[in-house]
């Protein structure tokens, strides 16, 4: 998504910075270990694994390794297409590890599970979800808006305040691409952080890398 130009441009306009780890997913093996469900086509099944190894080893690591600032406020997971699947799924079963993401054109055909668990989800004071998806993505994109709308309700009916916590942002020319999610990556970065911090911060960012639709 040119994650590393666009955080670039923005330092050199003052920005603090952010660590950037980027998860490479495992080729053939994508699908399963974005979705903690399973798809009958596709497959799936692995994606509660995943999640966990992003809160429970790889984010330690890095608070251990480097210097940052630890707290939900100063941590993010993002991503695109299944990548934006996963993502929200992070911050829903880890609100006290992750307190921001950015979900970019989010696969919520793949399974209707991620719907139940946004509706059982307890969202914390400080959590900031920036829902993304394009007026031309697929075949049907007007299927893809609606599902993004329809997960946007049901986070606003868990609690999540709309405009506060949940940003839902449907561009009328996006497609299922990297330029769509690069030219969309800096303002969805200024709004989760928008309030993080001082010249001297140091966050932690988790992206899932290349994810794209089957």
């Amino acid at each position: 998504m040119g994650v590393d130009e666009s955080l670039d441009s923005l330092r050199a306009l003052g920005d603090p910075g952010v660590i950037v780890v980027a998860v490479d997913h495992g080729g053939s093996k994508r699908l399963d270990e974005y979705s903690p469900w399973r798809n009958a086509r596709y497959g799936g099944g692995e994606g509660e694994a995943y999640a966990d190894f992003l809160a429970r080893t790889l984010k330690p690591y890095v608070d251990r390794r480097f210097r940052t600032l630890a707290d939900p406020a100063h941590t993010a997971v993002m991503g695109s297409s299944m990548g934006g699947l996963i993502s929200l799924y992070a911050i829903l079963k880890y609100p006290e590890v992750f307190g921001r993401a950015g979900v970019f054109s989010p696969s919520l055909w793949f399974s209707p599970g991620v719907y139940a668990a946004a509706r059982a989800a307890h969202p914390h004071a400080g959590t900031r979800i920036y829902l993304l998806m394009g007026g031309r993505e697929g075949d049907t994109p007007d299927r893809y808006v609606a599902d993004a709308r329809s997960m946007a309700d049901t986070l606003a009916a868990a609690g999540f305040r709309p405009g506060t916590q949940v940003v839902t942002r449907v561009a009328a020319d996006g497609q299922h691409s990297e330029w769509f999610w690069r030219r969309e990556f800096p303002a969805a970065y200024l709004w989760l952080f928008g309030r993080a911090g001082d010249s001297s911060t140091r966050r932690a960012v988790t992206s899932s890398r290349r994810p794209t639709r089957p």
